[in-house]
């Protein structure tokens, strides 16, 4: 399993319904996005952090190991504000207001990633995807959606140890052999990926499967005192976010 997938399954919020966590997360992400990113987008950010490292209980190395991926796009997409492309000043030349750009695009990105990640840290795919059905997604759809994630998991695990025995037998110790190991390792997942995958099917079939499959989903009640909290702290960000900006103004 993927870190992010582990710190999931043992996050301190695993029991509390997805729904709930996910009008938080998605609250949190508009929010930022909506609001000014000067103060809003710290501000938000600094809300994010405070649920993850706090009622959350995401360890703080964890969250950085995820953060950083996100982190480098949105560092990526504001770069290229502080340059303008043609015009009276050359092909190439600092733009208008470049940083100011770049900083709001940064701001509001990275906070918005949190928001997502808050959602990820605390909900397992397996707690999802089995609830989409009711809520009106074909069955098919998250049929394939839950052998995707199945499969994606049993390739990873397949090309981890792929590269471990080419390790073992020295198929790193040079470039050409590291090239080499490199062919053997996309050629050896592409071919074992079909194989599980006919593997899978054949035991879905030997099981009488009828088109849908029936998964446990492990029971939980909406809190309507967290979805209160979560909609005042929102609410809370909001207000303190337009009150600093009337002052700095």
């Amino acid at each position: 399993m993927l870190p992010i997938d582990v710190a999931a399954h043992g996050s301190r919020w695993r029991r509390r319904h997805p729904l709930e966590k996910a009008l938080l997360g998605l609250g949190l992400t508009l929010t930022a996005v909506a609001l000014p990113p000067w103060p809003g987008g710290p501000l938000v950010a600094a809300a994010t952090l405070g649920l993850l490292l706090g009622p959350a209980g995401v360890a703080g190395r964890q969250l950085w190991r995820a953060f950083r991926v996100p982190l480098g796009f949105c560092l990526t997409g504001a770069l290229p504000l502080l340059v303008a492309v043609g015009g009276p000043a050359g092909p190439l030349s600092p733009a208008p207001d470049g940083p100011r750009h770049a900083v709001d695009l940064l701001l509001r990105t990275s906070a918005a990633s949190l928001g997502v990640l808050l959602f990820a840290f605390t909900t397992p795919v397996s707690d999802v995807l089995p609830r989409l059905v009711r809520a009106g997604v074909p069955a098919p759809v998250v049929d394939v959606a839950l052998v995707m994630y199945r499969i994606g998991f049993l390739l990873l695990d397949s090309t981890a140890q792929v590269h471990r025995a080419q390790a073992a037998r020295l198929g790193h110790t040079g470039r050409a052999a590291l090239w080499r190991s490199l062919a053997g390792l996309a050629a050896t997942s592409f071919v074992r990926a079909f194989d599980r995958a006919a593997r899978l099917q054949e035991g879905l079939a030997g099981r009488g499967y009828d088109g849908a499959l029936r998964v446990l989903v492990p029971g939980a009640a909406l809190s309507w005192r967290f979805l209160a909290a979560s909609a005042a702290l929102l609410g809370a960000l909001v207000a303190l976010t337009l009150t600093l900006k009337g002052m700095y103004l």
